[in-house]
């Protein structure tokens, strides 16, 4: 059976940089950081006390009060992004069948501040005083079942759980699942909100995060040679994601299209890349062959670029094994640059940047790129945007565990 085109109708995109989608664009691309001094937990006594938080974010735009006190806030960032989604895109859900619409959200730490402020009151006044909403609210897989239950999506339900890689695996799988016949409409993407004293206790003992706390806006330097570590973030983006016979039967606006997937493990380290680069490549490859892209038709690759000293390295080196010479005249930019690393929903963030590259012929920088790393060598697209068409954008997600999940997103042609 051929395997079905699958096109982005529509986005919802609630970040560090704005709640909406051009706004989100418009700061990316513009150069404009979105971290500053962490808020939503008390950082004092932890080296890093910066963050990329969704400010003025108020739930009950967009959802019963009752309702937002039943969620986490990533199930709140997820819900939010979803009703925009579905705006944008136009799509009426009174005239679709809802067991043809499937939803796969990414996210890797599930309701973290709500675990740690029922485990406080677990141990100061007893289990008994716990919040009887905890386990709705800190299960991971709650995002994606109160986005199915605001938008009335009653098909495929999932949701991936692969660390940093999650948010391109559930848009990966959603392309399968519509590949395949299996949905019309799928909305994907990811939502993270972990920020808290039990994330930020985690990473800080791994010293994987920035301590340059005096310069919020110049802490995520991805590829640069005093990168320190990353920035934790939190936010949310869901794609409505459409065969393109549904989309042209209700002759739906097409963004892009999204047109392979690939992913690997490492099987080796648990937080650390394989450092030879040969796994992370191979996703690369994957994700290209299944979108039948030769290696010299890639325009753009959106990399994970952390701005933690080893990944950088080796996703440089993975780029490098896969197109050999080539690499050097691809452009690269990393988002993480301007609004730190959302954890299990990056990839989700990173996949409306490659939707809005190849929508406006743009490519958006990495700042804070300033001392060349001999590591790292390749076109990191620094500090200013750049006119560039873009038909091909490869995007990178790679996660502890050893998770590598590549995305490939084309321009629309009929």
């Amino acid at each position: 059976m051929d395997k079905k085109r699958v096109v982005i109708t529509g986005v919802g995109a609630i970040t560090p940089l704005g709640q909406s989608a051009e706004g989100f664009w418009n700061n990316l691309v513009s150069g404009i950081s979105g971290i500053g001094p962490m808020t939503l937990c008390d950082p004092t006594d932890y080296p890093c006390r910066i963050s990329g938080e969704v400010t003025d974010f108020d739930p009950g735009d967009h959802m019963a009060p009752r309702d937002a006190r039943r969620m986490a806030r990533f199930s709140q960032l997820a819900v939010a992004a979803g009703l925009q989604a579905v705006r944008d895109a136009e799509l009426d859900m009174d005239k679709e069948d809802p067991y043809r619409v499937a939803v796969l959200i990414g996210n890797g730490n599930g309701g973290f501040p709500t675990l740690e402020e029922n485990c406080r009151i677990l141990a100061s006044r007893g289990g008994m005083r716990m919040s009887p909403f905890f386990f709705p609210m800190v299960l991971p897989n709650m995002a994606a079942a109160n986005v199915s239950h605001y938008l009335g999506a009653r098909g495929y339900n999932s949701t991936a759980t692969t660390a940093c890689a999650a948010s391109n695996q559930a848009i990966g799988e959603a392309l399968r699942l519509i590949q395949h016949g299996e949905a019309d409409v799928a909305f994907a993407g990811g939502s993270e909100a972990g920020i808290s004293q039990l994330g930020l206790s985690g990473f800080a003992v791994m010293r994987a995060l920035s301590t340059r706390n005096d310069e919020p806006g110049k802490a995520s330097r991805p590829f640069d040679a005093n990168r320190d570590g990353f920035v934790p973030a939190e936010g949310s983006v869901i794609l409505v994601l459409e065969s393109l016979e549904h989309a042209s039967k209700r002759k739906a606006r097409i963004l892009a299209e999204l047109a392979g997937f690939g992913c690997t493990a490492d099987a080796g380290h648990l937080v650390q890349p394989e450092e030879t680069g040969g796994s992370a490549a191979r996703a690369m490859g994957l994700a290209l062959t299944d979108a039948g892209v030769e290696l010299n038709e890639v325009d753009y690759i959106n990399a994970h670029g952390t701005s933690t000293p080893l990944n950088d390295a080796v996703e440089t080196v993975a780029i490098k094994r896969l197109f050999g010479e080539q690499a050097f005249r691809i452009p690269i930019s990393s988002t993480k640059s301007m609004i730190g690393h959302a954890l299990g929903a990056s990839g989700s963030l990173e996949a409306t940047a490659c939707i809005s590259t190849i929508t406006s012929g743009r490519i958006h920088p990495t700042i804070n790129y300033e001392t060349p790393d001999p590591e790292c060598d390749l076109d990191y697209v620094p500090n200013q945007s750049r006119e560039k068409e873009v038909r091909v954008a490869l995007s990178n997600a790679f996660g502890f565990g050893g998770q590598n999940a590549c995305l490939v997103f084309k321009k629309y042609e009929r």
